[in-house]
C-alpha cells in the first residue's frame, strides 16, 4: 500500500503542471520595439518584417534600445489545420514562423505575434478561445517571445479569468514570453494585470492626430491627447514588470514634427511602452531623430519606473513632471494652442513633489541643473527663472540633476 502511494505521489508530480504564473523578470522596464498594425493592417508578409528587423540596425533603433518586432492581427491562414494548429498564412509567409523568428534572433532582436482571447480576431482570423494551451506550446515551438492578446469576438466572457488562462498557457509551454493584454481598458486591466500580464492597453486604438476621435460605428479611435486624458487614478498600477499601455506609437504617421516630439516626449514621460507604428523602413531624419533619442529614452527607462503626473494645466500649457533615480526629475512643458507661447517659470512659484514616494524638489536646499533633452544641452538651473519660447503644439522636455 505504502510503495503505491509513492508511486502515485511520483507519477503526480510528473502530471501535474507546475503552478502557473506569468514569467517574471521580464519588461522590467517598459518594453521598447515595434507593431505592424498602425501602418500596414493585415497586408504584412515575411519581406516586410525581415526589412523591419534590417533597419532596426541600419537605422539605429537597435542601438537606442528597441528590442521587439511585432506581427499583429493577419499573419495566419484563415483556418486551423487538421490537428488543430494555426497555420501561417502560406502565401505572405511561405518559410513559416519559425524560419522568421531566426532571422530576426540573428539581428540580436526578439520576435512577438499576436491572437485574440475570442473565437476569431478582431480581423477575423482563429483566435485563441478554446486552443489556448495548444497555441502557447507551438508558439513556444517557433521562438516566439512576446505576444500581443487582443479581446474581439469574446461573448460573454470574464476577461480577467480569459487572460488568466492565456498566462497559464504561456506558462506551461516553458519559453519566457512578454504578455501584453489588450481588452481596450473596458475591464479596467490596472487593477487585476499585474500579476498577469506585463502591459495592459489602457484605451481603444490610437490614430495618429492631436486631440481628436475618430468613429468606426460601435468604437472609436483616439488622439494622442485622448488617450492621455482618458483615464485617472491609474498612474500607481504601473512599475517593473506591470505597466499602463498607452498603445503603439503614431510618431511618423502623419502629425507635424512637433507634435511627433510631444507624442514621444509624453509616452516616455507616462512610462508606457515605446512600441513604434510606422514605417521605420523610410529614412526619415526628423522620426529617426525624435524616436531614438536616447535621453528622453533614458526617461521612459528609468529604473525607479515613475510615471509622470500633471503638475499644472493652465490651459494654454500642461507641466509635466516624472521623478528619477538619484535624485533627478523629468519635466515637459507643453504648448497646448497651435500658437508659439512664451514659457517663464518661477521655482519658486509652486511646490513641485511627488506625495506617492514622500518626494520633493527641494529648490530651497538644492539648486539643479537643467538640459534640455531635445537640444541637448544645458540650459541653466534653477536658481533663476526658466524662460522659452515653446512652438505650437510643441514642448519643452528637460531633466533636472543636483549641482554638486
Amino acid at each position: 500500500m505504502k510503495r503505491t502511494c509513492l508511486l502515485i505521489h511520483i507519477l503526480t508530480l510528473f502530471i501535474l503542471p507546475t503552478q502557473a504564473q506569468k514569467f517574471e523578470g521580464l519588461a522590467m522596464t517598459p518594453p521598447m520595439g515595434w507593431n505592424s498594425w498602425n501602418t500596414f493592417g493585415t497586408d504584412i508578409n515575411e519581406d516586410l518584417v525581415k526589412g523591419i528587423a534590417d533597419a532596426f540596425v541600419e537605422f539605429g533603433y537597435k542601438d537606442a534600445g528597441y528590442t521587439y518586432i511585432v506581427l499583429d492581427d493577419g499573419w495566419m491562414a484563415k483556418e486551423r489545420d487538421d490537428n488543430g494548429n494555426l497555420v501561417a498564412d502560406p502565401e505572405k509567409f511561405p518559410a513559416g514562423m519559425k524560419a522568421l523568428a531566426d532571422y530576426v534572433h540573428s539581428k540580436g532582436l526578439k520576435f512577438g505575434l499576436y491572437n485574440c482571447a475570442g473565437t476569431k480576431t478582431c480581423a477575423g482570423y482563429p483566435g485563441s478561445r478554446g486552443h489556448e494551451y495548444h497555441d502557447a506550446l507551438l508558439y513556444a515551438s517557433w521562438g516566439i517571445d512576446y505576444l500581443k492578446y487582443d479581446w474581439c469576438n469574446t461573448g460573454d466572457l470574464n476577461a480577467e479569468e480569459a487572460y488568466i488562462t492565456m498566462r497559464d498557457a504561456l506558462y506551461a509551454a516553458g519559453r519566457p514570453v512578454v504578455f501584453s493584454i489588450c481588452e481596450w481598458g473596458d475591464n479596467e486591466p490596472w487593477k487585476w494585470g499585474k500579476d498577469v500580464g506585463h502591459l495592459w492597453r489602457i484605451s481603444g486604438d490610437i490614430t495618429p492626430c492631436w486631440d481628436c476621435e475618430l468613429g468606426h460605428g460601435n468604437w472609436s479611435s483616439w488622439g494622442v491627447w485622448r488617450i492621455i486624458n482618458m483615464r485617472e487614478g491609474i498612474r500607481a498600477a504601473s512599475g517593473p514588470g506591470h505597466w499602463n499601455d498607452f498603445d503603439m506609437m503614431e510618431v511618423g504617421n502623419g502629425m507635424t514634427t512637433s507634435e511627433d516630439r510631444v507624442h514621444f516626449a509624453m509616452w516616455a514621460m507616462l512610462a508606457s511602452p515605446l512600441i513604434m507604428g510606422n514605417d521605420v523602413r523610410i529614412r526619415d531624419e526628423a522620426t529617426i531623430k525624435i524616436l531614438t533619442n536616447r535621453e528622453v529614452i533614458a526617461v521612459n527607462q528609468d529604473p525607479l519606473s515613475k510615471p509622470a503626473f500633471r503638475l499644472i494645466d493652465e490651459g494654454d500649457f500642461e507641466i509635466w513632471i516624472k521623478p528619477l533615480s538619484g535624485d533627478d526629475w523629468a519635466m515637459c512643458f507643453v504648448n497646448m494652442t497651435k500658437s508659439e507661447k512664451a514659457l517663464d517659470f518661477d521655482w519658486h512659484f509652486e511646490h513641485i513633489g511627488d506625495n506617492t514616494i514622500n518626494r520633493t524638489l527641494d529648490i530651497q536646499a538644492k539648486t539643479y541643473g537643467i538640459r534640455d533633452l531635445h537640444l541637448h544641452k544645458e540650459i541653466g538651473s534653477t536658481g533663476e527663472k526658466l524662460s522659452a519660447v515653446i512652438p505650437g503644439h510643441d514642448c519643452l522636455m528637460i531633466r533636472l540633476t543636483p549641482l554638486k
